[in-house]
């Protein structure tokens, strides 16, 4: 029997993957040229640049399983570090080599900008969180959490905040707590200390899954069907109809504002929250103390130096920077770099609906639809994460399952 995968992101790619490795004869279709989603590659002047700056850590066990499934090599293709924040202001944490969760408690304690007061408050603090295991009473937002915890001082401005926005893509003022507390629980809380890792890709998006994944599926004999919009499904009791093609299940991996044309059933009604991503090309030999760098600016956050002077500079959330023009906004950046060279060629990605916005409290679907052969995948699904590529995969991998338990294998046994 036949399974379709309806939309070509990390999430349709994990279904995909996953439904083929168990012998499903699996069509997938992708509305765009390449696969990807939200995450792919991207040819921008002669230039192959990434549609938006990401970043992995360690703890995305199942995104570095499944790259390694279809050929893809995470200890050559990415630059592993341990973590550091590190800002113009001369702030810096920095993780040792050391196991956890000795790693954090020394990072905490050896920042030289931060007074013992506060390094103290903070680790009694986050041992509180640890013995409650990262679960809140009441889901609020972020910044009250912080409140309510003493934590408005150095280390609020310079990582709690910061990390929110990045992991959350959504203000401290406004972002669930809860779901911040498990991003703390797999990164800076996580029994292992390899999870706290960055890892940089040395090479473009593409390379590090979609283009892998599409040579793999199609070797496996999966019909890849690239730059094929689906209009609409129709489901019976027995399968679910694309077109005049019949199969046994369907995955929608599409984006949430994309479902209810599919499935009105899983209508969404999420308010969403943008990124940009600006890139600037330097002279070669440009580079950052650290590579992902936190601006602190005005306008910009996070700067992420990618090798031979070029420097991607991503902007999260709804902000001031949006009513600028690319011309703009690229100088703004500039300045706030503090580099003196100017720069040679530069790039404004604007993503208007990058992801949902993180608020406390927000009502996420699950893989389960009205219908037993119609499921879902997509970051939005994975309730127990902000929009992230763990996410994705980990929600994509659960759909497979469903459908696996519904379908039947291309061939039996004898």
């Amino acid at each position: 029997m036949r399974v379709a995968v309806i939309g070509g992101g990390w999430a349709g790619i994990a279904a995909a993957v996953d439904l083929t490795e168990a012998g499903r004869a699996v069509t997938l279709f992708e509305a765009g040229r390449v696969l990807g989603g939200r995450a792919r590659s991207v040819s921008l002047d002669g230039r192959t640049v990434d549609n938006g700056q990401h970043i992995l850590l360690g703890a995305y066990r199942d995104t570095l399983d499944l790259m390694r499934r279809v050929g893809a090599d995470p200890e050559r293709l990415f630059d592993r570090r341990p973590l550091q924040v590190v800002d113009r202001t001369g702030f810096r944490l920095r993780l040792p080599l050391l196991p956890a969760p000795l790693h954090v408690a020394w990072g905490l304690l050896s920042s030289p900008t931060v007074g013992w007061r506060e390094k103290l408050r903070t680790a009694w603090w986050m041992e509180g969180i640890k013995r409650r295991g990262f679960r809140l009473a009441e889901d609020t937002s972020v910044a009250d959490w912080l409140d309510a915890a003493g934590q408005t001082g150095v280390l609020r401005r310079h990582l709690w905040e910061p990390l929110c926005l990045a992991a959350l893509n959504t203000p401290a003022a406004h972002a669930s707590a809860q779901l911040f507390a498990n991003v703390l629980r797999d990164s800076l809380g996580s029994r292992c200390r390899a999870d706290t890792d960055l890892l940089l890709p040395r090479v473009d998006f593409g390379q590090l899954l979609p283009e892998p994944a599409d040579c793999s599926l199609r070797a496996q004999g999966a019909d890849v069907r690239l730059g094929c919009r689906v209009g609409e499904i129709v489901a019976s009791a027995d399968g679910v109809r694309i077109g005049d093609e019949s199969f046994a299940a369907v995955v929608i991996a599409t984006a949430p504002q994309h479902v209810a044309s599919l499935w009105p059933a899983a209508r969404t009604n999420y308010a969403f929250e943008p990124i940009a991503t600006i890139y600037l090309q330097f002279p070669t030999g440009t580079t950052l103390p650290f590579p992902l760098f936190h601006l602190l600016g005005q306008h910009g956050q996070w700067v992420v130096d990618r090798g031979n002077g070029l420097l991607a500079c991503v902007l999260s959330g709804h902000g001031a920077w949006e009513a600028l023009s690319d011309e703009a906004l690229a100088a703004a950046l500039h300045g706030e770099l503090g580099l003196a060279e100017p720069f040679l060629w530069h790039k404004v990605i604007r993503e208007k609906r990058a992801t949902f916005s993180a608020h406390p409290g927000l009502h996420r679907p699950d893989s389960q639809t009205t219908h037993p052969r119609v499921f879902l995948a997509g970051d939005y699904t994975w309730a127990d994460y902000p929009a992230t590529l763990e996410g994705a995969v980990r929600s994509g991998r659960r759909a497979a399952r469903n459908a696996i338990a519904v379908s039947q294998p291309i061939s039996q046994p004898a």
